[in-house]
């Protein structure tokens, strides 16, 4: 905020509630139960900085959900209440469309792809002005510290990490759905809460751009950015996904690689040959048919692709990959000899956790 408020120019600020992430359903749950709270944090945001409007970005998959936030702004305008305008936009639906750059290109005109930095969106973005692009979940935050206080705030989580966070929970757990914590609860608290099988064995935190952990390894770690980050981790997109007992995190993996590979936004190479060529050697690992180097092949492409895409998309792939065949490393060395894993000798193998949306028919970007 403030440096967007020192800019030159005519400050702008988005709303991002695209949620693009399929194990994450917490910002349209926030969308959908307390829409006015959103709305409140994003005109205050745009008071704070002096912009004159709000862009709220909703994904154009979601109808029923922009006629929600709709029907909610209708009311606030009825009843004169905001000093700024908002304004709803239905956005083209892809993995990417969600990124902050994105929405800035879409906002101009062009397609809803990422675009390359620097200038960052608070130096440039929509219509050149400096520009604030915060998650939904962070604007509903703003509107209640305004309405409460920063000490009412500083009541949950810790001193160094404050306040709550939304996190979806789902995989082998009785009650599924999204949840609300203070910030530092350990990962298996939540999964407690949520009625975790005792036979879950590994866990996925931060969602498809996220790594997988051993669930024993993991449950005793805060929910927090510092925590995580010293197990190779991140809250990411706030989706904890229990792997139940019957399911192969390799092939789990395979599938949501091959989904990543077809969400490239097509403009470089690490990101339309890489993914597609991490995907293709996951998925052989996956089926147990590795053939030839494969190991030596995945670990060179994984190398060559991070750090190298035009955004962030090829780095959350690799992240996923990599941290895979360190969790289910036993798992990759019976696939590699033709040989059954853990899940492929369970009695009861169940239905494939992870969700991977179908391609939709509509595959535009603008």
């Amino acid at each position: 905020m403030q440096a967007v408020a020192a800019g030159r120019g005519t400050p702008v600020v988005v709303a991002n509630g695209m949620e693009g992430e399929p194990a994450s359903s917490k910002d349209e749950a926030l969308l959908t139960l307390a829409p006015h709270l959103v709305l409140d944090g994003a005109v205050l945001a745009a008071a704070a900085v002096g912009a004159p409007v709000a862009h709220l970005c909703l994904s154009r998959h979601r109808p029923e959900l922009i006629e929600r936030v709709l029907a909610a702004l209708a009311d606030r305008q009825q009843a004169w209440t905001d000093p700024v305008a908002i304004e709803v936009h239905a956005v083209p639906h892809h993995y990417v469309s969600g990124e902050e750059t994105a929405l800035i290109r879409w906002l101009n005109g062009g397609e809803a792809k990422p675009a390359a930095t620097p200038p960052r969106p608070h130096e440039r973005g929509v219509r050149r002005q400096p520009t604030l692009v915060d998650n939904v979940e962070t604007l509903a935050h703003v509107a209640l510290i305004a309405r409460y206080g920063p000490d009412w705030f500083r009541q949950a989580g810790r001193p160094d990490a404050p306040g709550t966070m939304l996190v979806t929970v789902s995989g082998s757990v009785a009650h599924p759905g999204v949840r609300e914590i203070e910030l530092g609860t350990p990962v298996g608290e939540v999964l407690a809460r949520c009625g975790a099988a005792d036979t879950t064995e590994a866990v996925l935190v931060g969602g498809y751009f996220g790594s997988w952990h051993d669930a024993r390894g993991i449950a005793g770690v805060p929910i927090t950015g510092g925590d995580l980050r010293r197990l190779g981790a991140s809250p990411g997109a706030g989706a904890l996904v229990a792997l139940p007992a019957g399911a192969c995190g390799l092939n789990e993996t395979a599938r949501v690689l091959a989904y990543l590979a077809g969400q490239s936004a097509g403009q470089c190479g690490p990101c339309v040959f890489g993914l597609a060529s991490i995907a293709e050697d996951f998925a052989l690992l996956a089926a147990g048919r590795p053939g030839g180097a494969l190991f030596g092949r995945l670990e060179r492409r994984l190398g060559v692709v991070k750090g190298r895409g035009a955004c962030g998309h090829p780095d959350g792939a690799v992240r996923l990959a990599a941290s895979a065949l360190a969790t289910f490393s036993a798992d990759a060395s019976a696939h590699a000899r033709q040989m059954p894993c853990a899940a492929a000798r369970c009695d009861h193998p169940g239905p494939p956790v992870l969700p991977v949306p179908r391609p939709l028919a509509d595959e535009e970007w603008r």
